[in-house]
């Protein structure tokens, strides 16, 4: 292999890889997940004797089954029967195609299970789901809930970016493709830590100037890559590889736009939506860049000011004012 395909070949194993080394030895942590796979009960429920049947359903996931009904399929007790009855018919297709690829995401349950034990090992207090629970609900609902004992994922919205579910017409009009593009079994371990880290803290942005509200994705991002060192940063940040390396290659140009433009302490919600939100660019840097471009700024100003506090807990940074860490951070990217 000559040095420049060698030079290429190191460049892709850079964004296909999470670089995180200093990944702690979790394996000796003790974590009871018990699996389970409520659509395959819900799907061959007697619907002729549905009273009953619901019944028996409760009975196997206490808890899940009125979560799901009250909460996923949003039903109404006056019709709750009846409009359960539609939902099995006109979702009785998208769980058997779901049958195709259930092995597929079966294998994402391993990625939450180490996740799980890098979270009790970071956050040791914090008490853990018991039970991982896959679904099938709406395609306009959920895609990962937390319940009082389990992680629920929502397979409807994990089949695979090119499923006609999703590049129909009535699916890209509630999902984009810049969303859909994310509807992959590999994010499933990413949603459920998401999950769990806005569970131990919730979010608390409206208000906050732009600097604080990027700090703050940066913080979960940071957190997010250290539960799940094993993944890509692709799949961390929900960036594209290209969408990626332009954001590693322009930092001090992206820096330099936030700086130059006086934008650092704005609150205007119109402005912060710009760099905080999804989308399928970020105006202001053009096509190749990715939406949502402030949270690759906080992050890289996160990184910088953990290095300089790598004593601390995780719990201390995310519970750190935002606004006072970048300042003690002094970043400025070369």
């Amino acid at each position: 292999m000559n040095t420049r395909m060698l030079a290429l070949f190191l460049s892709i194993l850079l964004f296909a890889c999470n670089t995180n080394d200093k990944a702690p030895d979790v394996s000796g942590i003790k974590i009871q997940l018990q699996e389970q796979h409520f659509e395959e009960d819900f799907f061959t429920m007697d619907t002729l004797q549905l009273e009953a049947s619901l019944a028996a359903l409760d009975k196997k996931y206490p808890g899940f089954t009125t979560v799901f009904l009250s909460n996923i399929l949003a039903l109404m007790p006056q019709s709750e029967l009846e409009d359960l009855k539609n939902f099995i018919r006109v979702y009785q297709p998208f769980y058997k195609q779901y049958a195709a690829i259930f092995n597929e995401q079966k294998k994402q349950a391993k990625e939450i299970k180490t996740g799980l034990q890098y979270v009790k090992n970071y956050f040791p207090s914090y008490v853990l789901p018991t039970k991982l629970i896959s679904f099938i609900g709406p395609v306009n609902s959920f895609g990962c809930i937390l319940t009082e004992d389990a992680i629920a994922v929502g397979a409807q919205l994990f089949m695979g970016k090119d499923h006609p579910i999703y590049t129909s017409a009535e699916g890209l009009a509630m999902y984009p493709a810049y969303i859909s593009r994310k509807f992959e079994p590999a994010y499933i371990p990413v949603s459920a830590m998401n999950n769990i880290i806005l569970d131990m803290y919730p979010e608390q942005l409206s208000g906050k100037p732009l600097i604080a509200q990027m700090i703050e994705l940066g913080k979960r991002i940071y957190v997010l890559d250290h539960l799940l060192p094993q993944l890509s940063d692709t799949l961390i940040t929900g960036y594209s590889d290209k969408q990626l390396e332009a954001c590693l290659g322009n930092e001090k140009n992206i820096w330099s736009f936030f700086i130059q433009n006086d934008l650092l302490y704005k609150a205007d919600p119109q402005l912060v939506r710009e760099y905080i939100s999804e989308g399928p660019f970020t105006q202001a840097f053009g096509k190749e860049s990715p939406g949502k471009i402030g949270l690759f700024i906080g992050w890289q100003i996160v990184k910088k000011w953990m290095k300089k506090n790598s004593d601390l807990s995780f719990d201390s940074l995310m519970k750190k004012d935002p606004v006072q860490l970048f300042e003690e951070s002094r970043y400025k990217p070369g």
